[in-house]
């Protein structure tokens, strides 16, 4: 764990857990981290109404997750570098003002939520919008607008993201069981790393 990380002061941190010194984090206390997690240098996180990270997770640099709304992402999901998520966003109908700098009630912001299941991966450069659920297994391919959820096994590409094809669910199961195996006591208690034989 970088030293950020022991400054920081988060819902839940696990073990094994790298926040390079260089990645900008706020609103750590709204922010649940598993195990087996690393957050690159140049990664920007704000923490939003439910900010939830699972085990074995990686999110590359120049990524950034905003929007204060609910965020989670789930075990063994990645972000690609540049990835950018949005948990919120402003009401660009006209019926109010817009942007940060503007006080409440001439500004209403819209909090929704992104939701990042299970062994998904987004690719670099990706954009995901509000309201977007990530199925598990789904790959977004890099350079993708995600406008609407994506349907779990599916690899999704384009501006707006197209599903093309699937991926081999049972062989990413299999692995996990292994890695769950060897990694796990008998109670299913992540073993850390200076722990293991």
């Amino acid at each position: 764990m970088s030293n950020q990380a022991y400054e920081l002061q988060f819902q839940k941190i696990g073990a094994d857990v790298v926040i390079w010194p260089m990645a900008k984090i706020i609103a750590s206390e709204m922010i649940s981290i598993g195990n087996s997690v690393i957050i690159d240098d140049f990664v920007f996180f704000m923490g939003g109404e439910k900010s939830i990270l699972g085990s074995f997770i990686h999110i590359a640099s120049f990524t950034s997750i905003t929007g204060g709304g609910e965020f989670i992402m789930e075990d063994f999901a990645g972000l690609s570098g540049g990835v950018h998520i949005y948990t919120g966003n402003e009401d660009y109908l006209g019926g109010c003002l817009t942007n940060p700098a503007v006080p409440a009630p001439y500004r209403i912001p819209i909090r929704s939520f992104v939701r990042i299941e299970k062994h998904a991966i987004i690719g670099a450069n990706s954009v995901v919008l509000p309201g977007v659920v990530i199925g598990e297994g789904a790959v977004v391919g890099a350079n993708s607008l995600v406008t609407r959820d994506c349907e779990p096994w599916t690899i999704n590409v384009g501006s707006p993201s197209k599903p093309i094809k699937m991926r081999p669910k049972e062989t990413i199961r299999e692995l996990e069981a292994a890695l769950r195996k060897e990694l796990f006591d008998e109670a299913g208690h992540y073993i850390p790393k200076d722990k293991r034989r």
